[in-house]
C-alpha cells in the first residue's frame, strides 16, 4: 500500500527586495503612463487635420531611449529571458507545486508588510495603492466585480517572494512566447537578439506555434504578475470574463494600446479588448496624494472579496 507523503507548503522568501521591485515597478507605470499620454496626443493631434501629414515623424510618440539605464537594463534581460521553455516550466511549477494559502485580505497585508519592511520611509502603503484604484473604479460607478478587479489587479507580484527568478519575470509589458517578436514590444523585436528563440526555426516566424485567429485564450503571454494572478483567479473566483481579461492582460500593451498581434484574436476577443481598454485609466492615474482610510474601507471590500471568492482562503 502506498503512502501519500505530503509536500511541505510552499514558504514565503523573505530574502527579497521589495523596495527594488517597488521601484522598478514605478518606473515601468512612469514609461506607460508617458506612453498613454502620448497615444491621446498623437488622437488629438489626428482629430484635429482632416489629413494627418503621412510623413510626420511618429517615432517620437514612443521614444523610450530617454528612459534610466535601470530601465533599459530591465527589458534587455527580460527580453533575453523569456523563452518558451522557461514559460512551460513556469506554468508546470505552478500547477505541481503546493501553494502557499491566504485570503485575500492576507495577501494584500504580506504584500504590503513586505515592501514596508523594506522601505520604512514609503509614504504610501501597497494596500493604499490598491484601495486607490479601487475607489477610482467605485466612484464612477463601474460594477462591483471591477472593484474588486482594481483592488487585486497586481497582486500578482506576490509571485516575486515565491518562484520568482527575479523582476524580469514578474513585472514590466507582457507579450506572447512561441512565435516572431513584434517590433511593437517597447524597445523592439531587436531587443530579442540574444533570446535563443529568436532565430529558432519555428519560434521566429510570424505565427510560430499559433494558428491566426484561435484566440488570445490559446495564447502563452510571457510568466509574470499578470498572467499568475490570472490563472489564480480562473480558478478560484468567481470573476466574469470581463475581469479575467484586465487581470491577465493590461501589462500586454503591445496587444490593447499599439494593435500589434490582432491576427491571434478570435471570437469574443474584441470584448476582452474593450474591458482592458476600460480598466487601463484606472491602473494608471489612480495614484493620487489623498489616502485611503484602509480600515474604514475594508469592511466594504472583505464583501467584495467574499462574494467574488467564496472559498475564502485562496491558493497562491
Amino acid at each position: 500500500m502506498s503512502v501519500a507523503v505530503q509536500q511541505p507548503v510552499q514558504a514565503f522568501r523573505t530574502d527579497r527586495d521589495g523596495l527594488a521591485l517597488e521601484e522598478m515597478v514605478d518606473e515601468i507605470e512612469h514609461i506607460n503612463v508617458l506612453k498613454d499620454q502620448a497615444k491621446k496626443e498623437l488622437e488629438r493631434q489626428m482629430g484635429d487635420a482632416s489629413q494627418f501629414d503621412a510623413e510626420k515623424d511618429k517615432s517620437v510618440f514612443r521614444n523610450y531611449e530617454e528612459a534610466n539605464d535601470r530601465v533599459k537594463n530591465f527589458y534587455k534581460e527580460q527580453h533575453t529571458k523569456h523563452t518558451v521553455a522557461y514559460n512551460l516550466k513556469a506554468r508546470n511549477d505552478f500547477k505541481s507545486k503546493t501553494r502557499a494559502e491566504m485570503t485575500i485580505w492576507e495577501a494584500m497585508e504580506k504584500l504590503n508588510t513586505l515592501i514596508d519592511e523594506s522601505d520604512p520611509d514609503t509614504d504610501l502603503s501597497q494596500i493604499e495603492h490598491l484601495l486607490q484604484s479601487a475607489e477610482a473604479i467605485r466612484r464612477d460607478g463601474k460594477p462591483r466585480w471591477m472593484q474588486l478587479t482594481g483592488l487585486i489587479h497586481d497582486l500578482g507580484k506576490l509571485l516575486f517572494f515565491f518562484d520568482a527568478q527575479g523582476q524580469w519575470d514578474v513585472v514590466g509589458d507582457t507579450f506572447p512566447v512561441g512565435c516572431a517578436f513584434d517590433d511593437k514590444i517597447i524597445y523592439g523585436n531587436k531587443s530579442f537578439a540574444e533570446n535563443p528563440d529568436f532565430k529558432d526555426p519555428i519560434y521566429s516566424t510570424q505565427y510560430g506555434i499559433y494558428t491566426p485567429g484561435s484566440g488570445l485564450d490559446n495564447v502563452m503571454l510571457s510568466w509574470g504578475h499578470d498572467e499568475y494572478l490570472y490563472h489564480v483567479a480562473k480558478e478560484q473566483s468567481t470573476l466574469p470574463k470581463e475581469a479575467l481579461a484586465m487581470i491577465r492582460f493590461h501589462s500586454f500593451y503591445p496587444w490593447h494600446s499599439a494593435g500589434a498581434y490582432n491576427w491571434m484574436m478570435g471570437p469574443g476577443d474584441e470584448e476582452q479588448l474593450a474591458a482592458v481598454k476600460a480598466f487601463n485609466p484606472y491602473d494608471l492615474y489612480s495614484k493620487s496624494d489623498e489616502k485611503p482610510k484602509v480600515e474604514d474601507l475594508k469592511p466594504y471590500y472583505m464583501e467584495l472579496i467574499n462574494e467574488y471568492f467564496p472559498q475564502k482562503v485562496v491558493r497562491w
